[in-house]
């Protein structure tokens, strides 16, 4: 049943409902600058008061720093009921998240709290991040096939040791894979982004939606693909192709359609928000619709 059919929130949760997307807010606290991947698409950027999407933050701030921004976004809006690190690096290869993660345990005991990650640090961090009341977890994984995923990650970083290539990639899918299963183990609710790139990856999503299925993820997010970085060239799907893809991959995995792309330091309720280059379906419709910033 859509959230238009009254559908009630399954997982109180802006960014894996529907119906929490308009109705919640989240509070993402900026404390992860370091990165383990390179993304072909992605340019991560600070100080830039007009963008907003992922991997891009107005500054990155301290645990102490985000403790206090946290109070005061719960202070101004009681809506505000989820606290994320997304960013704008990746989450788990920095020590601030885990110490921020603690101190928003210990501050705010009752506001539910989620991470965003590749998943390459994730299999040696599940266990942690439950004791840190991780409730949602958010793995962006965009190929289960190492030829496709190399085209969209050229190396990864384990320590100080790059891994680029075949070699790379199929490090990174294995500990995709091995975080997600030992995630859902732990009982968490595990969200995957996978970022829709027509001329690499977009065929073969749906094997990825049936691979996360049998892994044990919940939902699934298929983003389009915002033109930056090495595929600055490259185009995003067309509304038509989103709204394909997305039915293609439901046969095996619930979609999440409403996201919106958002910044690694958003806060507020994001379906009051309108997104940049995407499609998103319109809640009292099953219709797509191009939004603008307009």
């Amino acid at each position: 049943m859509s959230p238009a059919n009254g559908r009630l929130s399954k997982y109180f949760h802006p960014c894996l409902d529907e119906v929490a997307h308009r109705k919640v807010g989240r509070i993402h606290l900026p404390v992860a600058p370091l990165c383990n991947i390179h993304c072909n698409y992605c340019e991560r950027r600070l100080g830039c008061a007009n963008e907003h999407r992922p991997g891009t933050a107005a500054k990155v701030i301290s645990p102490v720093e985000a403790v206090e921004v946290a109070e005061r976004a719960l202070s101004a809006d009681p809506r505000n009921r989820v606290i994320g690190i997304a960013g704008p690096g990746d989450p788990l290869a920095n020590e601030a998240t885990f110490e921020t993660l603690k101190r928003v345990r210990d501050k705010f005991s009752d506001i539910t709290r989620c991470v965003c990650t590749n998943g390459l640090y994730l299999p040696q961090n599940v266990s942690r991040l439950k004791a840190l009341g991780v409730q949602h977890l958010t793995i962006t994984m965009n190929a289960v096939d190492a030829e496709i995923g190399a085209r969209v990650h050229p190396f990864v970083r384990i320590g100080e040791l790059i891994n680029r290539g075949l070699d790379g990639i199929k490090l990174l899918q294995k500990n995709q894979q091995l975080g997600l299963k030992e995630a859902a183990r732990n009982g968490m609710i595990i969200k995957i982004n996978s970022v829709i790139i027509p001329e690499v990856n977009m065929l073969h999503l749906p094997e990825v939606a049936k691979k996360v299925k049998e892994l044990g993820a919940h939902i699934m997010n298929l983003m389009p693909l915002i033109p930056l970085g090495r595929f600055k060239n490259l185009r995003p799907p067309t509304c038509e192709e989103l709204r394909d893809i997305r039915e293609e991959c439901e046969k095996y995995m619930p979609q999440f359609r409403a996201c919106i792309q958002c910044s690694a330091d958003a806060i507020g309720v994001p379906g009051e928000s309108r997104s940049v280059n995407s499609c998103s379906i319109n809640p009292n419709a099953d219709t797509l619709v191009s939004l603008s910033s307009n």
